[in-house]
């Protein structure tokens, strides 16, 4: 292998194993445990994925403001393991999370556990930081 093409290969690989850890991060680092979110709203998408699902919903504030808010779950392993299905949560569906707000203030939680209003059903979905 000629040197420029092993340098070339050697930085790809490199690289390719970065991108993990810079996607990931901890709860502490995005999140206080000391500012609940407690919201209730309609679900607007459903991200199954790792290192951690996400869902959107819309969430009306007491004058009727909506405001859609991203909230994270724990991993899609971790969440099967406490009973979720990927079709556990769907667009549509009316939930209410407890969990914990973004610390920069913008419209993003970190949820400790969903309930389902159709059915009262709690699911667990926290990433286990912050509890």
């Amino acid at each position: 292998m000629s040197k420029p093409l092993f340098l070339l290969a050697s930085i790809s690989v490199l690289f390719a194993a970065t991108v993990p850890a810079i996607a990931h991060h901890s709860f502490a680092a995005e999140f206080d445990a000391s500012k609940p979110a407690n919201l209730q709203g309609t679900v607007t998408k459903v991200e199954w994925q790792n290192p951690h699902a996400w869902f959107f919903m819309d969430v009306k504030d007491d004058s009727g403001k909506v405001s859609n808010w991203g909230v994270e779950l724990g991993s899609p392993n971790g969440l099967m393991r406490a009973g979720w299905s990927k079709t556990s949560l769907k667009t549509g569906d009316v939930v209410i999370v407890e969990g914990s707000r973004a610390k920069d203030g913008s419209n993003h939680a970190n949820a400790r556990f969903v309930t389902l209003a159709s059915t009262g059903k709690k699911l667990f979905a926290s990433s286990s930081q912050g509890q």
